[in-house]
């Protein structure tokens, strides 16, 4: 069964991480441990791959930006 990715918001939530988790969750929760290692790796050599073209000024063209974090205030009580 093909279980389809979950539809990120531009923002990235919390609530986007969930559905995230739960997505990889039901892909992989009947798979062997092979099954599961095979998959790890596949995804992993993806990674480094787009990491190596970033490095070397390339673009897979599906990002075209640079994502930086935003700031965050923190309110502490002094």
């Amino acid at each position: 069964m093909h279980i389809l990715k979950p539809n990120i918001s531009p923002a990235f939530t919390v609530d986007d991480i969930h559905k995230i988790r739960e997505w990889d969750y039901e892909r992989l929760k009947d798979a062997t441990p092979e099954e599961r290692r095979a998959d790890t790796e596949r995804r992993a050599d993806r990674t480094r791959r787009a990491i190596e073209e970033m490095r070397r000024g390339k673009s897979s063209g599906k990002q075209g930006k640079v994502i930086r974090p935003r700031r965050q205030l923190c309110f502490g009580i002094i």
